[in-house]
């Protein structure tokens, strides 16, 4: 399944893993038996038809023998990270970030991705009419 409006992002990523896969002259074959991926789905990838969930994207980065940014990014070193000051940076680390609050994350997403999307939509609803006008946790001075 290929989420609506990510068809540019398959093709990008699948294109980015074949050309890794062959300049480390590896077969799918190989890919296959450093990942545990059936040779199908590594070529479904490999040609648009299915974008992979970032723990499949480590996957294909731990058998490629390379860093995960370079499925995404070509070039010898990783992309420059902008200077964010201390309070965009505090922000951005709430909740969900870091321990009990990350495990609880992760497990709610790996509930959600076995959803049916009727029940993630409905989800999502519940979740908005729940917090509408409350502040973010951990955001002072925010207004309702």
């Amino acid at each position: 399944m290929i989420v609506h409006g990510t068809e540019g992002y398959a093709v990008l990523i699948g294109e980015r893993l074949r050309a890794l896969r062959e300049e480390k002259q590896l077969s799918q074959g190989d890919i296959q038996e450093r990942t545990g991926l059936s040779r199908n789905y590594v070529s479904r990838v490999e040609n648009g038809h299915t974008v992979p969930v970032v723990e499949t994207l480590e996957k294909f980065a731990r058998a490629l023998e390379v860093p995960t940014y370079q499925l995404f990014y070509d070039g010898e070193e990783g992309p420059k990270l902008s200077n964010l000051s201390k309070h965009e940076t505090a922000e951005r680390d709430l909740w969900g970030s870091s321990g009990k609050d990350a495990r609880m994350l992760h497990q709610f997403c790996q509930l959600f991705r076995r959803m049916e999307k009727g029940n993630q939509e409905l989800i999502l609803f519940a979740a908005k009419k729940m917090t509408k006008g409350k502040a973010p946790r951990g955001v002072k001075g925010h207004a309702k």
